[in-house]
């Protein structure tokens, strides 16, 4: 019942200001978000590919308002993957990014996040890797897989994200599901009203099985966004059904939550990939992951009370 109100509250100044005030703020935030800067995230990086993992990259960003700022989002990618380089990780690191940050939602917005966008796939794919976009609220999702279709002629590694609570995704997932297609599945972060997106958390559920069905069947990459423990069980059940390998599927959580599920997915020969997020502006990205998961919300509370 909380979700709804945080991921409200994920856009309200006057709250960001309170959150962001909090002494134990900082605090909690590392949980989730280990660095802001690329110098204070590559040993992350290190750490986690050294122990089997692999990542995907969120430069945190919210409220891009001119050009000026998507751009600036843009050059901080292309650091990052410049700083990637010399270590050599390939497909191992890629990088997710919202092309909200790429000017989006600004006066001729899509055109502009396809111009912002495309010299960061391309920077990826010289040091052999991609970019995953990720899915926004419903209103940005044509411009998304638009921008995405036209990327894939020429980068056809280029993934993209799919919400398992709209009612539009299992349309979205069978069209997906071609061959060479990466598409990341997770339930969904953003507040949505009734007429597109199930509010019933075990519908969506019944709708995340039934979209991943379709893309372990289809002759795309599929990749398991949750820490959902039954919904993991779930995917390795539909992956033997479909006959496919180890590395013909991969699974996805987020940076400080169930650190040891990563390790064990790994350890029994999964490909493990930690969505890991760094940056100043982590606001927006901190309330959601609040509003995503009660025990999120209860380890903040419980810190905000022992510090207080």
């Amino acid at each position: 019942m909380l979700g709804p109100v945080i991921l409200a509250a994920s856009r309200s100044d006057r709250m960001r200001r309170l959150v962001s005030a909090a002494p134990v703020t900082k605090q909690v935030v590392d949980r989730f978000i280990p660095g802001e800067t690329v110098d204070e995230i590559l040993p992350i990086v290190e750490d986690l590919t050294g122990k089997g993992l692999e990542l995907t990259m969120d430069v945190v960003g919210e409220d891009i308002t001119t050009p000026e700022q998507a751009g600036a989002a843009r050059d901080a990618y292309l650091e990052l993957i410049d700083r990637l380089k010399p270590l050599e990780l390939g497909p191992r690191a890629e990088m997710s990014v919202k092309l909200s940050m790429f000017g989006q939602a600004l006066d001729g917005g899509h055109e502009l996040a396809l111009k912002n966008v495309r010299p960061v796939v391309e920077a990826a794919a010289a040091i052999g890797t991609t970019v995953t976009l990720d899915a926004e609220d419903h209103t940005t999702l044509d411009s998304m897989f638009a921008i995405h279709e036209e990327l894939r002629k020429d980068f056809p590694q280029t993934g993209c994200v799919i919400q398992a609570y709209l009612f539009r995704t299992e349309a979205d997932a069978r069209r997906l599901a071609g061959n060479g297609s990466r598409v990341r599945l997770v339930k969904g972060a953003y507040k949505e009203p009734a007429e597109v997106a199930h509010q019933d958390r075990h519908e969506i559920d019944k709708a995340y099985v039934r979209i991943l069905r379709t893309l372990m069947e289809g002759d795309g990459y599929p990749m398991i966004g949750s820490h959902d423990p039954r919904l993991i069980s779930v995917a390795q059940e539909l992956a033997r059904t479909a006959g496919r390998k180890l590395d013909e599927y991969e699974f996805q959580m987020l940076y400080g939550i169930r650190g040891d599920e990563h390790l064990r997915l790994a350890a029994e020969g999964h490909r493990m990939r930690v969505y890991t997020a760094y940056g100043t502006d982590w606001y927006g990205y901190f309330m959601r992951r609040l509003a995503e998961k009660p025990a999120n919300l209860r380890f903040f509370l419980r810190s905000m009370v022992s510090k207080g």
